[in-house]
Order: structure tokens, then sequence, then C-alpha cells
């Protein structure tokens, strides 16, 4: 048995309201890199679905910039840790870890060389540091703000100059190396969100919450013009990016929109998201009209399932971002309500809202009939409509499971137990049967034939229970080191993959438990939200890292 990572659909960056997100892209012009949680994203340009993901910070990961010579990357954190890694091997080995300031860092800048790195962000004594990046020696004095240093940015060709920007309503201009201060510009009326030399030095400009531009002297520090006239801008601005031949800014303003710039003067302004009033907090690599529009999700995925047609499979996926469904189910659950989806188009609306009265906790679908368990309820949906609803429970349920071939029965108690249940018209029938798990029940699965129960728990276990021969109990797995969350049944009903906190997944065999195949820190960060099986060789999982993974898996 073997298994391959297939493919990554990466999560979108982690974004805050009225806080700049800075993107970076590699010299070559082939990948761009942001963060999300404590994760770092690299993503082809031209096929975003390539993505490769850095997970070795132990703090939310805030800014991570290319070096000029593209075989690193310097990514800082929310504790003020910069790590230095290495770009060309898979394991992206880290290469030196320092930490210039007591707070989170917010932008990063390299010399042309790739020798130098410029750190800006919040510490409590210094705001800002310069260093060598193989030794973490000082290679100047960053001074001047009275308030967090927002962006930083280096000349990028010589004689160096270093250029700050802060909620002081500052841009400090450097020279160097060893920088040293030379004067400080105070041309805004608010915070600088961001300043940028242009790729041939001549110039930087500085962009504010003021919606001013203001364009200096690249070598002297000198101020030179605003762009725009008094407001580049109504709204305010939060990141800036040159053109190649530096005769061109772009802008990415308080709207849903950015707007470029050359001779002092607006050329062209992109609506990126026109249905929604979306802000756009970054950008890299000024473009003249958007390729393509990037969607997924930015926060924890909860749950995961997938649905088959005769053309293609589609991985469908919830999350608290905003109550979406990504097509990457049948029926997605929120925190008090149930939600039909359209397939065909895509789509739910108001009309397919089922209310709850309490806290939805996880479902089963099966012959038409939906089993909804909430908090010490059991709600039975049939063609998208409330019929039954079991209240006054003795206990709290956890997690159910349908099938039509086992008399469309099942529900799973926190007492150790499996209480098993059968529909009968509109109501759910007792059955007087119980089934006895390791310890408290978390997850619950049938085999796609019916003829299997998985059963697992706290306890590190799996039962399975052949449903045939009475539900008598034919094996019990062992191999995660916490408990056990999700269970999930190959189509070929032979094997099943499990996830537990211990975020490894295992795929067992039912006829040989030694018989196993264990992936390794399927998701590192944290412990895997789903499990599907898109075929009998293709596992989808997802986790709070916000991405979903495709695995390959050879019995």
């Amino acid at each position: 048995m073997a298994f391959e990572l297939k493919q990554v659909f990466a999560s979108l960056p982690q974004t805050e309201r009225g806080v700049a997100k800075v993107i970076g892209g590699d010299p070559k012009g082939t990948n761009f890199l942001y963060t999300n949680g404590k994760s770092v994203l690299i993503r082809n340009i031209d096929n975003p679905a390539i993505a490769d993901i850095y997970t070795e910070h132990s703090h939310p990961v805030s800014v991570a910039k290319y070096a000029p010579s593209g075989f690193y990357i310097a990514s800082g954190d929310a504790a003020g840790k910069i790590r230095i890694w290495d770009t060309t091997q898979k394991d992206h080995l880290t290469k030196y870890e320092y930490q210039p300031i007591a707070g989170i860092i917010k932008d990063i800048a390299w010399t042309e060389d790739s020798k130098r790195v410029a750190i800006a962000g919040q510490g409590r004594e210094k705001c800002a540091a310069v260093f060598l990046w193989d030794s973490g020696s000082s290679v100047g004095d960053i001074y001047g703000h009275s308030k967090i240093v927002n962006s930083v940015d280096i000349r990028q060709t010589r004689p160096y100059r270093l250029v700050t920007g802060s909620d002081d309503k500052g841009s400090a201009f450097f020279e160097g190396p060893p920088f040293k201060y030379k004067m400080m510009n105070l041309d805004h009326s608010g915070f600088v969100n961001c300043v940028r030399f242009s790729p041939d030095g001549n110039h930087y400009a500085a962009a504010g919450s003021d919606g001013k531009i203001v364009l200096y002297d690249g070598k002297t520090g000198e101020k030179i013009t605003a762009l725009g006239g008094e407001k580049a801008h109504e709204g305010g601005i939060y990141a800036i990016s040159w053109s190649a031949d530096s005769s061109q800014l772009i802008i990415s303003i308080g709207r849903q929109d950015a707007a470029g710039a050359a001779s002092g003067r607006r050329t062209t302004c992109l609506s990126i998201s026109p249905l929604r009033p979306h802000q756009l907090p970054g950008q890299e690599q000024p473009r003249p009209r958007p390729l393509r529009i990037l969607k997924g999700h930015n926060k924890s995925i909860h749950c995961l399932t997938v649905h088959k047609t005769e053309e293609r499979s589609n991985i469908y996926t919830g999350s608290n971002d905003g109550g979406r469904i990504r097509a990457t189910g049948h029926l997605r659950h929120g925190r008090h309500c149930a939600f039909h989806t359209n397939f065909a188009k895509k789509e739910y609306s108001a009309r397919d809202l089922v209310k709850m009265d309490v806290q939805p906790k996880s479902l089963s679908v099966a012959a038409g009939y939906v089993l909804v368990v909430c908090i010490e309820q059991l709600v039975l949906l049939k063609d998208g409509k409330k019929v039954f609803t079991l209240d006054s429970l003795e206990f709290d349920p956890e997690a159910v499971a349908l099938h039509q071939a086992a008399g469309l029965q099942r529900l799973e108690v926190r007492t150790e137990k499996c209480i098993l249940y059968s529909i009968q018209g509109n109501t759910l029938k007792d059955e007087g049967k119980t089934l006895d798990a390791k310890g408290p029940v978390t997850d619950v699965a049938y085999s796609s034939d019916g003829a299997y129960l998985a059963v697992s728990d706290e306890k590190k276990a799996i039962s399975v229970f052949n449903v045939a021969d009475g539900y008598t109990e034919i094996d019990v797995f062992y191999g995660h080191h916490a408990k056990v969350m999700r269970l999930a049944w190959s189509p070929d009903n032979e094997h099943f993959a499990s996830s537990g906190m211990d975020t490894m997944v295992y795929i067992w065999t039912v006829s040989d438990p030694d018989k196993r195949l264990k992936i390794q820190d399927a998701h590192r960060l944290h412990h895997v939200s789903g499990l599907s099986w898109l075929n009998e060789n293709t596992l989808v999982t997802t986790s709070h890292d916000s991405c979903i993974k495709q695995w390959t898996v050879q019995f």
C-alpha cells in the first residue's frame, strides 16, 4: 500500500478589515505567496492549482517575501520571529531563525544581492530592523517613528536606500549600509500603509489611508509630487506596486477596485469584485486586467462531502468564512440551520433553509431522508421539510449514519453506546438494540453496501460490526495516538479511512487489521476535519488550515 499527495486546493489569504495584506512574487514571475494562519502558501501564477505549503512557524504568519535570488523565502510571524528557508527542496529546510522585534512583523524587504533583510512591525522597544541574512548581525539602526511601522522597502540599485511607513503619518528615509536615519517625510494626514521603491531606484512612493500617494526621489528622499493632486483616491490606499519598467503604479484601495497610474494620472480602474463590497488589501505584479479570480476558503473547514455524477465528481466543503459552500452537499449544516443545495445551479436560497431549534452537530442522508443530530435532539427531514423531532433525550447525540440497505437506521450517543433506530414512514422507531463502543463515540459510518458499520471513539479505537450478522463485532482497529475524529469508507467496501487529533490519517483493510497505510501529518498543523472518497483510489481531506488535499492511494 502506498499514497501520494496528488493536489492541494490552497486556502485564500486570511485578511483583516482595514489592514494591508502583503502578497509576494518570485523573481522569475512564476509563483506568488501569501499567508494564512501559521502557513505560508506558494502558488503558481499560471496554474494556481499547483500549490505548496510551509508550516514551520509556531505563531500565525503575517508576511513572507522571496529573496531576489529566488533561493530563499523570509517569513515573519505575530511573535516577531523571522524564518529564512529554502525554496529549492520539497521539505523547505529552515536555514536561520531570528527575533528582531518583540511583536508582529508586518513587512519584509531584501537587498538586491539577497544578503540583507529589513523588517517592519510592532515591537516593544523598536518597530523595525535590518540585518545580515546569514548571521542576524545588525547593519543599521531603523528608528524615528513613534508608532507601529506598517511597511518597509529597500532600493534595488546602489547606493542602497531604505524607507519605512508608519501609523505616525510619516515615511522615514535611511542611507546605507550601514543604514542611518536621514529624514522624515510628513506629507500624509493619515496612516502610511505602504512604501515601495521603483525597480530602477529613481523614485519611491508612499501610500496612505488618507487616499494620498506621494512620490519622492529614490536617492535623496526629497518630495517630487503628490500623484493625482491632493488625493489619488477618495478611499484609503492599502498597497502599491510598480510595473517592471518603473513607469506605472497599481494601487489597492478601500473598495473592490485596483487603480493604475502613469505620469501622475490615473489610467485604469479595475473592478475586482463587482458583486460584493470587498476591500482589496494587497497585491503583487500589476497587470492590465485580472487573468483569473481565485476562490476558496480562508477560515477553518468543518465539513466535506463528495457528489458524483456520470460526468464528474465534485467536492463540496463548508466553512465559517461567511457560510460558503465551495465546489472544489447535498445538504450542509450550519450553526442553527440546514441548507439544501441545488447541484445544477450550484446555489442555495432562503427558500431552502430549514430552521433548527438548537445547534446542529452532524447529519446523514439516505433515500430522500435526512437525519440531523442537534444538541439533545434528533430531527428527521423528508423532501426538505421537518417531519419528526425526537427531543428531551436522556443523552446528547453526537453522530449519525443512515443506510437504506441497513434499514435506514443508526444513531450514536456519548454514553459509549450506539442506539439503533429504524425509519418508519415519517417517524423514528427505537429498535431496542444498542452496540457497545470502547469509549465515548466520535463518529459512525456505514460501508457503501451497508454490510459494515464502523464506530470510532475517544479511546483511539475503531470498532467494525457486521450488519447482516446482527451487528456482531468483527474486529477493533488501533493505531491513532489520540482520539479518532472522522471515518470514511472506500467505494470498494474493503477499506476505510480514519483521522484523529494526532493529525494522522489511517487507511485500514477490513479483512486484515494489520494491513494499514499511515499518512503522517496529513494536515500538519491541525487534525483532519473531513474525509471523503472520490473513487476507490482517491481520498479527499480537509482541515482547519483552510486547505483541501487530494491523495492517491494504491492498495
